[in-house]
């Protein structure tokens, strides 16, 4: 009977450590549960938040930047800023008909003012190299045409302080929602803000955004950004020939 006993209790004691073996296998067996990746997000799957909500500019502990001012550009400039070429169409002489539309007709772009240009340099000089010369560049990207003219045509200033854009240009749109996307290139710090109405499903103008993105990471570091002070009514950001490294002129 002892000897029955015995071998009942080696039976259980294998057939429950063949099971715990079963629970505890490698990880690198190939029976294990393969886990699928995330499926790569769309534009449509960008976490639009409340205007109230989204995060703006940031400035540091360098409160004295606030004050520098940035301008609303023209649609040539943007494309001289993404290094994009204007779409220019030769027509018989004879022949007249409509221009074609601006390229990114739903997007507004800031640039930084002559003044602030030079005052980033002059404040990184007086403190010795601790204050900084980097400057901002702030873009909107609009569902449609229609909301940006009814936006900035209607409410923004052409020309606004640092300081003030958290809370005029994005705190201030009521009845709206954000993306946010921020890049750091070289001197000059690109903001991305895609808007849109609340409820919305989707972003109209995807295909705009995703351009404007897709160039931005694309431009290369811009070195220096006081070649465009050079002419004494120079205001914009253009480019020469298509130099090796992105540079603002």
């Amino acid at each position: 009977m002892e000897e029955k006993e015995k071998i009942k209790k080696k039976l259980i004691n294998s057939t429950t450590n063949h099971k715990k073996k079963q629970k505890h296998q490698h990880p690198n067996d190939q029976t294990t549960k393969k886990t699928t990746p995330p499926p790569t997000p769309t534009t449509s799957d960008f976490s639009f938040k409340p205007c109230s909500d989204v995060k703006g500019l940031r400035f540091g502990g360098q409160f004295i930047v606030k004050s520098f001012t940035i301008r609303r550009a023209r649609p040539l400039e943007l494309l001289h800023l993404l290094s994009l070429p204007a779409a220019t169409k030769q027509q018989p002489p004879n022949q007249k008909t409509p221009s074609p539309p601006p390229p990114f007709p739903s997007t507004v772009a800031f640039l930084p003012t002559n003044f602030t240009i030079l005052a980033h340099h002059a404040w990184h000089t007086l403190t010795l190299g601790l204050g900084t010369k980097k400057s901002k560049v702030v873009l909107f990207v609009f569902e449609s045409e229609a909301m940006k003219s009814a936006v900035v045509d209607r409410l923004w200033p052409a020309e606004i302080p640092l300081g003030e854009v958290n809370k005029r240009l994005i705190r201030g749109l009521d009845g709206s929602e954000m993306a946010r996307f921020k890049f750091r290139k070289g001197c000059i710090t690109f903001y991305v803000y895609a808007v849109r109405r609340v409820g919305s499903l989707g972003f109209s103008c995807a295909d705009d955004l995703r351009t404007v993105l897709q160039t931005v990471v694309a431009l290369k570091d811009f070195l220096d950004h006081t070649a465009m002070l050079a002419l004494p009514n120079q205001r914009s950001i253009s480019y020469a020939s298509p130099p090796p490294v992105a540079m603002a002129h």
